[in-house]
Parts: C-alpha cells; sequence; structure tokens
C-alpha cells in the first residue's frame, strides 16, 4: 500500500499513553567494555527516553494527539523530560510531579561495533500511585480518547485507568516486553498486545512460538490482535475472528507460519506484509482459535546509516497506535484481508 492510498486520519486523533517517562544518557563506544575496563565515548547525547514517553512521542510525530499519564520529580531531569514531550506535542497536563525524590533515568551504552545497545536503568522515585490520580484527572485524560496503551509500569494506576477505559468500551493496547508485577491483570484488559521474541513462550509456557499465540488468544477471551515484534525479522501477527469463521479450513499453527515465511519477500527494503486467509488455526495440547496470521518484514536499513536500536521498539507501538487508530475509527482490521 502506498502512502497515498493510506486513509486520512480522522478528526479525533486522542490516544492516551499510561507507563515510563526518562531521561537517556546515550554513550556511544568503539565497542562494548570488557570488566575493569576504562574506555572513551565517541559521542554522548542527552533525551527524553522510557517506553510510554518514546511511543507517545512517536504518535505525535506521526500525526496523533497523544495525552500521557507519568510522574517526575520536580528535578533538572524531570523539567526536561516535560519540555522535550511539550516541544514534540504531546500533552503532559496529566502528570504527577514530586517536589522529592528523582526522576527516571537510563545510561544507555551504544556498541559501535554491534549496533547494539546496554541500558542500564534507574527508577524514579517515589513511584506513581493510584491515589495521586483523581477520578475528576481520569475522566478528563480518558475525555474523547480511542485508544489507551499501557507499558507495563506503574501497574497499580495503569489498572485503575485501564479498568475505566473498558468501562468506556475504550480499546486498550498493551505491551509485554517481559513479565513484570502486575502485567496478566492489564493483560486481560488487552485488545491488543505488543510483545517481545521471548515474551509468549516464557509467559503461557507452550511448547512451541506459534503455539504460544494461540494460547495467548485462548487465555485472554478480549484479546483481539497479538503482535511480537523480531527486531530485523521484522513481525508476527494473529488476529482473531470477528465472526467466527466456522466454515474456514483448519491448519496447524506452525505448518502455516512456515509456508507464510517461503513466500514472503526478503529482497525488497521497505517493509511488506503477507497473509493467510481466515483459518481454523490449531495447536496441539493447546486448542484452537479462528483468525488471520501475518508475517511483516522489516525496513532493509544499510550498515551506514543503522546508528543504534535504542527506542526503535517504542517507535514500532507508536507506529500501531497509529494504524490501529485509523482502523477504530473507520472499523477496519488493523491489517488487509487481502493475502496477496
Amino acid at each position: 500500500m502506498s502512502s497515498d492510498s493510506l486513509p486520512p486520519l480522522p478528526q479525533n486523533r486522542i490516544v492516551l499513553g499510561c507507563g515510563q517517562v526518562a531521561v537517556d544518557f546515550l554513550a556511544t563506544v568503539a565497542s562494548f567494555p570488557n570488566p575493569d575496563d576504562k574506555i572513551r565515548s565517541t559521542s554522548l547525547k542527552v533525551q527524553g527516553g522510557g517506553n510510554a514517553g518514546n511511543a507517545s512521542t512517536c504518535a505525535a510525530r506521526l500525526g496523533l494527539d497523544p495525552r500521557l499519564i507519568s510522574k517526575v520529580s520536580n528535578d533538572s531531569h524531570g523539567k526536561g523530560i516535560l519540555e522535550e514531550l511539550e516541544a514534540d506535542g504531546v500533552d503532559t497536563s496529566f502528570f504527577i510531579v514530586s517536589e522529592k525524590g528523582n526522576s527516571s533515568f537510563t545510561y544507555v551504552i551504544v556498541d559501535s561495533q554491534t549496533k547494539t545497545r546496554t541500558c542500564i536503568h534507574t527508577p524514579g522515585y517515589p513511584p506513581l500511585i493510584p491515589e495521586e490520580l483523581s477520578l475528576s484527572s481520569l475522566l478528563s485524560a480518558l475525555d474523547g480518547v480511542n485508544m489507551v496503551y499501557f507499558d507495563g509500569r506503574h501497574h497499580e494506576t495503569a489498572l485503575v485507568v485501564a479498568k475505566e477505559a473498558a468501562r468506556k468500551n475504550i480499546p486498550i493496547l498493551v505491551e509485554a516486553e517481559r513479565e513484570r508485577e502486575g502485567l496478566d491483570d492489564l493483560l486481560d484488559f488487552a485488545t491488543y498486545a505488543i510483545c517481545s521474541a521471548k515474551f509468549p513462550q516464557a509467559w503461557t509456557e507452550a511448547p512451541s512460538f506459534s503455539s504460544a499465540l494461540i494460547s495467548m488468544l485462548l487465555r485472554l477471551p478480549k484479546l483481539k490482535f497479538v503482535i511480537v515484534t523480531l527486531g530485523e525479522e521484522g513481525c508476527i501477527m494473529l488476529e482473531r475472528s470477528v465472526n467466527g469463521g466456522s466454515d474456514a479450513e483448519e491448519m496447524d499453527v506452525q505448518c502455516l507460519l512456515e509456508s507464510l515465511k517461503l513466500i514472503k519477500d526478503d529482497s525488497k527494503t521497505i517493509p511488506t506484509c503477507i497473509s493467510s486467509v481466515e483459518t481454523k488455526l490449531s495447536a496441539d495440547g493447546i486448542g484452537t482459535i479462528t483468525g488471520q496470521l501475518f508475517v511483516g518484514t522489516a525496513e532493509k536499513i544499510p550498515p551506514s546509516e543503522l546508528v543504534d536500536t535504542t527506542g526503535a521498539g517504542d517507535a514500532f507501538i507508536g507506529a500501531v497506535l497509529y494504524g490501529a487508530r485509523i482502523c477504530v475509527s473507520i472499523k477496519d482490521p488493523l491489517f488487509p484481508k487481502d493475502p496477496n
């Protein structure tokens, strides 16, 4: 699909995020140090970070109007976080600002040789608690919102927001990067889940990656779409059928996944997506669901242009918020049904 054929954004572009913001100190080094080494950085950048902060910034740059619920301290880091988010068009009016403690910050070591990053995070203190978000603020934050996103942090407050969003029938996207306290409760409300490569099997204890996707949809009846990010390999997505598809052909989900991988075109530099037709997908010892399986490729970035992977997953979530927001408005699936 070309950019010219993309549907225009609806007038109401408001999405709400709830999660972590931070300051990132990105030190680039020639190669990752060995224990007890002393090395010099080749460059140093200081910029806003945190999963929810990054994803909201991406959503704003794509044309959405994101609001964000989070917490900072009234320190230099906190002030910088708010200023940077506001400059990018993120509404920070629902932030809690503590007069004591510290804002979150992360040391990020960027390896020029491998193009990878290593993060050392210091959480903000004191943490955000539900009592700090008044009912009036919560209702104001949700007013006019058509999508809510949680990165899994501030889980007690996030659960309060999720319950109210569910009561208002607002679709919910939950990031499942790894198992966290309170994440299971949030996933119970999820319409969309975006997972790291290892999460589905770790969470479901299913014997294979593909069967874990089936297990997630069976365990979470409200979940319509599970997406797994695979870095440079792209992503794999499973969508639950809305209509049930009683006449659909039954097929083993692993066999179907392998067949889709065989026909994907890895030669294209731009991202592509191929899908199955609506199918009864089965996994031995797990169960069966009716839906569609998608395999998406990642953009091919020349090594000379690749800086590092910091925030790549968060940008992916921001893009999904954009795509899902359009689909919620036009009542269409997140991805087209054409298997070609």
